[in-house]
């Protein structure tokens, strides 16, 4: 065999690597693409006037909702009916919680597939693998990632700082009983012990981290840390999955200039605001942050859909939402946003509720929190068919 025909095959070889890399960049070149689709259909319904109109309308009817929603469970947490603890609560947040989740899956996924799969995009890669389902899961176990971590780290900053509010309680004591016995030669150590925890305790309080404390004086370096120790957790995690796709359906509805698009829409994400709210306040209640921490909280998620609105009203003239970038960019923040809420509604919800200690024995709470989780679900689903 002569050497130019064992090069031969390799030059083969490297040509059709060289030609499918052109293939993959041109095709990732036209994605990019801020053309509008030739395919784009005629919109008989566009009327910017009027779109502009029910966006205001929109505007103050989702602000609404967002603010109700959250701000329900947080002013209602010191009245016996939406106590934290509660059956009424358990349940409004199970309906919550079946809302986020067919978001997640009914919605945000949904979209992801209609973005990804547009005649609009070439074929490779976006019709060749299935983007959605995959970028979804990788945000969910990022999501299990993000929660271990951020865990760990609460759980362990409040172990240090019970240790160090009971050494100073000991230092106290020991310090006080010492003076009172020169001046006395009365030793007082027992009461004076219990003023000092008494004042500790004081502190814990103002301390988000360290509010339950005085309910766990036995809690030791292998026990579980308290419970609401995890709903800071969860509560910062649902937000950020929360305003995630807040935005993206904001700005869906803000560039839209189709007046018949806009009413089913700002109707659905009022319903979806509201409930999406009520999870998230029930969620920053139970952590039980500071009156200011919470109120940042709550407005942050009440405004950012309203902001998204606006935002996308104010680029709609000259923004495309039918481009090719467009579509990559919207499917794939889309994918995320589904990936982290059925992470969220499932584990941090659904399961953490359903599993926990408040269901066992107590079967009318039971049966009443599924029907509502059901009912939630089901009632975001049917949404679907008009937004």
């Amino acid at each position: 065999m002569s050497f130019s025909q064992e090069v031969e095959p390799a030059a083969v070889l490297i040509g059709r690597v060289t030609n499918r890399f052109h293939a993959v960049s041109e095709s990732l070149s036209a994605s990019m693409s801020t053309a509008s689709c030739a395919g784009e259909a005629a919109d008989e319904c566009r009327d910017n006037a009027a779109a502009l109109r029910v966006k205001m309308v929109a505007f103050a009817a989702i602000l609404a909702a967002g603010v109700a929603g959250v701000a329900l469970p947080l002013v209602g947490r010191k009245r016996r009916l939406l106590r934290t603890d509660g059956g009424v609560f358990m349940c409004a947040k199970a309906l919550a919680a079946g809302v986020i989740l067919a978001t997640g899956f009914v919605h945000m996924l949904h979209d992801a597939e209609s973005a990804l799969t547009s005649a609009c995009l070439p074929a490779f890669p976006w019709r060749r693998f299935p983007f959605p389902g995959f970028v979804a899961m990788v945000a969910a176990l990022g999501t299990l990632v993000l929660d271990f971590i951020a865990t760990q780290f609460y759980e362990r900053k409040h172990r240090e700082e019970v240790a160090d509010m009971r050494a100073a309680a000991v230092a106290a004591a020991a310090t006080t009983s010492a003076e009172e016995e020169e001046e006395t030669g009365i030793t007082v150590v027992l009461s004076i012990s219990q003023e000092s925890e008494s004042e500790s305790e004081s502190s814990i309080e103002k301390n988000p981290l360290l509010v339950t404390h005085h309910h766990n004086h036995g809690h030791g370096e292998g026990e579980e840390p308290p419970s609401h120790v995890r709903h800071v957790v969860v509560s910062q995690i649902l937000e950020l999955g929360i305003i995630s796709h807040s935005v993206i359906i904001g700005l869906s509805l803000g560039v839209s200039q189709s007046p018949c698009t806009i009413r089913p829409l700002a109707a659905a994400l009022s319903f979806h605001q509201f409930f999406e709210g009520f999870a998230l306040g029930g969620c920053i209640s139970q952590a039980q942050f500071s009156h200011l921490a919470s109120a940042l909280m709550a407005c942050f998620f009440a405004v950012t859909t309203p902001a998204g609105i606006a935002a996308g009203a104010g680029v709609a003239s000259s923004f495309n939402a039918n481009s090719p970038r467009a579509l990559v960019v919207e499917g794939l923040l889309d994918s995320v946003s589904a990936g982290i809420l059925i992470y969220m509604a499932l584990v941090d919800l659904i399961a953490a509720d359903f599993l926990g200690r408040r269901f066992t024995g107590d079967v009318r709470l039971q049966v009443a929190s599924y029907v509502a989780l059901f009912v939630g679900a089901g009632a975001m689903s049917i949404l679907a068919i008009w937004a």
